[in-house]
């Protein structure tokens, strides 16, 4: 069946505070500093990147993250790599977001919601094509969690970074580059670049270039703000990637749909409550 294309978008909102448990939930992380890892970072890469193995370069992978600066992948990996293996980091991921998610559901995590929203989107995750999506094809080879609690964060996850792929697809249509991403998304939310947090951290100079470099093209005005054409810059990037989003979605009838949002809604906002924002 075709959805119309809020689906992709309605299902965005309520996949992604699932998909976030690694980075921003309590706890998640815990079994793999557990492995010996420096810091947290090191563990974001070791898990993220665990699905392509030991030999993957890192400029590979900062190819495929796609908004990280030049050189703060190589800063991890291979690195990590001496620390721990792909295949023990995959296993404390999951095991620690498991715990983390089931900490913060409660006793939504032993409901019968869980077992059917994971199923659901498993179904639909597993339906989608994996051509030109790098990332969600890795992590399609991973065995399947038999924990119902595991299996709807691996199936979120699953399709989160189906989502993210499609989303660097629309990011270079546009011509938008890794760190420029931060700043589209950080002014289109009247957000100074300098304060956001993925690019704070960079020199003042890189980031000013950076910025120079959309001003001359007419994404940033001369106030630091978005230009009308900076602004439909952003809107065509979110409008393909939610198009690019929506063909797991056709698996599953609108009945489907439906109850797995029901079952979704709850468990997103148990999610949310704890996020640091």
């Amino acid at each position: 069946m075709s959805h119309q294309e809020p689906v992709a978008r309605r299902m965005y909102d309520l996949i992604e505070p699932i998909g976030l448990v690694p980075y921003l939930v309590d706890g998640s992380d815990d079994d793999l500093m557990a492995l010996g890892l420096r810091n947290q970072w090191d563990a974001y890469f070791a898990g993220r990147a665990a699905p392509f193995g030991r030999s993957m370069p890192a400029e590979v992978v900062h190819a495929v993250f796609y908004n990280f600066a030049p050189g703060e992948v190589a800063r991890h990996l291979p690195r990590v790599w001496e620390l721990t293996t792909p295949e023990a980091a995959l296993a404390a991921r999951e095991r620690g977001c498991a715990t983390a998610l089931r900490r913060t559901l409660g006793d939504l995590a032993d409901g019968p919601g869980v077992v059917r929203a994971g199923d659901l989107l498993l179904r639909a995750a597993t339906s989608a094509p994996v051509e030109g999506r790098a990332l969600f094809a890795a992590l399609r080879a991973l065995p399947v969690p038999e924990e119902p609690v595991a299996r709807l964060w691996h199936a979120a996850t699953l399709l989160r970074e189906h989502r993210g792929d499609g989303h660097t697809v629309a990011l270079v249509a546009e011509g938008v580059g890794g760190t420029e991403c931060h700043v589209l998304h950080a002014l289109s939310a009247d957000m100074p670049a300098a304060e956001f947090g993925r690019v704070h951290h960079l020199p003042a100079a890189q980031l000013a270039a950076v910025i120079d470099g959309m001003r001359a093209r007419g994404l940033v005005g001369d106030d630091g703000r978005l230009t009308a054409e900076g602004r439909a810059t952003k809107g065509r990037v979110e409008a393909l990637t939610d198009r690019l989003a929506e063909a797991p979605y056709n698996a599953l009838t609108a009945g489907e749909l439906d109850g797995m949002v029901a079952d979704l809604e709850p468990i997103s906002a148990a999610i949310k409550a704890v996020l640091p924002w």
